[in-house]
């Protein structure tokens, strides 16, 4: 390991030399509180940033263990490390003036959520902090600035690690201590949520609405929430103390109500209540159970080996719907097999909404099924399933619904959103249900999806280097490969999406030989995300990534096109 003196000497020696010298900068640095390691060299001040990542010791970032000392207390300090140095990156990028992306001083780019991102892991054994980050080598044209990145190393760096990284107990000791107990109330509520027979819990004083389509900031003046008396449920959490708001049950909950009331708004952030939110954010106390999944239509994706017999069978074609395959599924199929993909995953609670839901997969009423009998109807509604998923495989539902009233008959409780304002409407719902039997014809008896999809070795990703691109939330490319994850929506991050590439790399690279089935390789990438963190799905140099779910896993492995 070379010292800061070496590194000044690279520097005076490459000043005013083509861009290429940069890359002498490469290796390890000894600086007084930290090492620095210039891991990637950029090829030309246009291409992408060079990066960078520091290591300090245990006692050189001097955080209290208990600081970090549980996963979720880890997270959160990790998080809030990586906030405090992109503010003050933003602040000190292109101080240092040159073409391209001269000066530039980045990291990611946090979003509400709290999310485990490789820019900063901590050491829960040792409390050594390994934080990494971008820079923009500067240079005139194409010539190198030796001396504009001496102060962007020396100056600039230094001074960032000394505000963001080490601990200041008198400045800022109290504020960490409450990032840690935040951390300790939700996960006491996400530990006790099944106890109480719940699935999701909403605070009371919760903000639900964002500030815009395009803005995940909590809303200026939006209705609080506040809980109906029956559904009002407590927890003595450890820090914070008493915490009252509505707990959704176990079983069928159905969210109905006018136009613009809230209905969607309420089942948004009972998706991305499978995450933790910043203090401020409006929605630090919506915690819903971590394998919940969001299922919606999504025409013309594909499905592959799948067992949707559970909802579709009999088709006029004779296709086995044990085994179904389409490159072009219909709404109906499609969220069918969405359903039995998330059920694969371990999905314990399904978010549905009308809106994005195929309307022939929801119900078919009593007269459709008088002019067209059941018999030449291959579908079974979700709505004659819904308490089967429950009684026989302790599967939830919660759906949003404002134009069909025939899920009351099966609900086990039902909300009205009124104004944004929740209110119990089980009694009166089931009430009136009474006066209009749905006169269905039952549906089969319902077997659980016995399919184990193991695709044939096939190398769809060819070559050593393999480019993985995530375009924004919506895709991600691995290789010539596009996966699209538009309406898997409980993707909360681009970097997210960057680490299903990866992953989906490394399961085809590892995992997928021709005996491993689809769901035993998503389950062998978590593991893998857990012990070795998402660095364990990376070659060489590792960029900015988001760790995602089991189910988002599965479900990118499920849209991989030409696995027959």
């Amino acid at each position: 390991m070379d010292s800061q003196r070496e590194l000044e000497q690279i520097l005076h020696k490459i000043h005013r030399r083509g861009y290429p010298a940069c890359k002498e900068t490469r290796g390890e640095y000894r600086f007084p509180f930290y090492t620095l390691s210039i891991d990637h060299v950029q090829g030309d001040p246009f291409a992408s940033p060079s990066r960078l990542s520091l290591r300090l010791t245990g006692p050189q970032a001097a955080f209290p263990r208990e600081l970090y000392e549980t996963p979720c207390r880890r997270i959160a300090l990790q998080d809030e490390l990586i906030r405090r140095f992109a503010a003050g990156a933003k602040k000190e990028s292109f101080r240092v003036k040159g073409s391209g992306h001269s000066g530039l001083i980045a990291t990611s780019q946090c979003t509400q959520q709290v999310l485990e991102r490789t820019a900063c892991r901590i050491d829960p054994r040792t409390g050594e902090v390994l934080f990494r980050l971008e820079m923009g080598f500067p240079a005139f044209g194409r010539t190198v600035d030796g001396d504009g990145l001496r102060r962007m190393l020396f100056d600039q760096l230094p001074a960032l690690v000394k505000t963001s990284l080490l601990y200041n107990k008198e400045k800022d000791g109290a504020y960490f201590t409450s990032l840690a107990q935040l951390a300790d109330d939700r996960q006491y509520i996400r530990d006790h949520l099944s106890e109480q027979g719940l699935c999701a819990f909403v605070a009371n004083g919760s903000i639900l609405p964002r500030a815009s389509g395009v803005s995940d900031r909590p809303m200026e003046g939006a209705v609080p929430f506040l809980s109906p008396p029956e559904m009002e449920v407590c927890f003595a959490l450890p820090y914070r103390g008493e915490i009252r708001g509505m707990g959704i049950k176990k079983g069928v909950t159905l969210i109905v109500g006018g136009g613009y009331h809230g209905k969607s708004t309420l089942l948004r952030a009972l998706e991305d209540g499978v995450y933790d939110h910043i203090a401020g954010d409006g929605r630090e106390f919506v915690i819903t159970d971590p394998s919940a999944v969001k299922i919606r239509a999504e025409d013309g994706r594909s499905v592959w080996h799948t067992d949707i017999s559970l909802f579709i069978r009999d088709l006029p074609t004779g296709r086995d719907t044990r085994c179904f395959t389409t490159r072009d599924a219909s709404g109906s199929t499609s969220q069918a097999a969405n359903v039995v993909e998330a059920m694969e995953a371990g999905a314990r609670v399904l978010l549905m909404d009308e809106d994005t839901s195929a309307t022939n997969f929801l119900y078919r009423d009593e007269l459709m099924q008088r002019v067209v009998s059941p018999g030449q109807e291959p579908i079974i509604p979700f709505l004659q399933r819904v308490r089967e998923l429950y009684e026989k495989w302790g599967v939830s539902t919660i759906l949003a619904a404002g134009s069909s009233g025939s899920f009351f008959h099966v609900a086990h409780q039902v909300v009205q959103m009124d104004r944004y304002v929740p209110r119990d409407l089980t009694a009166r719902a089931k009430e009136e249900a009474a006066r209009f039997p749905l006169g269905l014809v039952p549906a089969p008896e319902g077997k659980a999806p016995e399919s184990r999809r193991v695709p044939r070795p096939f190398a769809p990703f060819r070559g050593e280097r393999v480019k993985v691109r995530a375009m924004g939330r919506e895709a991600v490319s691995v290789g010539k490969e596009e996966i699209d994850l538009r309406q898997v929506e409980q993707v909360a991050d681009s970097e997210q999406c960057a680490a299903l590439g990866y992953a989906l790399l490394y399961a085809h690279r590892q995992l997928l030989d021709g005996r491993c089935s689809l769901q035993e390789a998503a389950r062998q990438v978590e593991k893998i995300m857990e012990e070795r963190g998402l660095e364990g799905l990376c070659q060489g140099s590792v960029p900015f990534l988001a760790r995602p779910r089991l189910a988002e896993v599965l479900a990118c492995l499920n849209r991989l096109r030409g696995m027959d």
